[in-house]
């Protein structure tokens, strides 16, 4: 049965659209997912189910959140393998071991236009390099940390792209990989 990881974005964030982890877990449990692991408190999903394409478990996860919680959040889901892919394809290696906190990826909903990438790479600064591997990822480093963010902002990286996206630190990627293969 294979492994995926649900990242729900825009939750539990300054008091905002409040999920206990409990709650999330029995919710995807009750979906019909198995061996249901959630980590922190943002909305990181580990599960399996049936083959089933991302893309159509995020819908679904959608659905449920608005029933269950009464609200939207947007879910991007990917396969214990593409996760595996995002996490070779890190363009910040060095940066990444020294500081992971300041590494991100931002996972999309889609891949985006190129001459969406060409404006969001024109819009980061020294402080805030942006890296595009050609897919349904985004790397950034934010050498001054991201709350100091200026231009590179999720709002931004989604406005600029024209795709829903869901942001993760270096750590919770990793972290979320080797809970996919426990």
């Amino acid at each position: 049965m294979p492994t995926y990881i649900s990242m729900l974005r825009g939750i539990n964030l300054l008091g905002h659209k409040r999920v206990e982890m409990g709650r999330l877990r029995v919710m995807f449990e009750g979906m019909g997912f198995e061996q249901v692991r959630t980590y922190i408190n943002s909305g990181n999903v580990v599960f399996k189910t049936g083959r089933s394409a991302p893309a159509a478990l995020s819908r679904r996860i959608e659905e449920r959140m608005v029933a269950e919680f009464g609200f939207t959040a947007s879910v991007i889901t990917r396969t214990a393998a593409e996760l595996g892919r995002a996490i070779e394809g890190n363009p910040f290696v060095k940066e990444s071991r020294s500081d992971p906190s300041k590494v991100f990826i931002a996972f999309l909903g889609q891949a985006p236009k190129a001459d969406a990438i060409e404006k969001l790479q024109a819009r980061a600064s020294k402080a805030e390099r942006v890296h595009d591997c050609g897919g349904r990822e985004i790397y950034t480093y934010y050498v001054e940390g991201m709350g100091r963010a200026r231009l590179l902002t999720h709002g931004v990286l989604e406005r600029v792209l024209a795709v829903s996206a869901t942001m993760r630190n270096w750590n919770t990627v990793s972290r979320l990989y080797e809970m996919a293969g426990e």
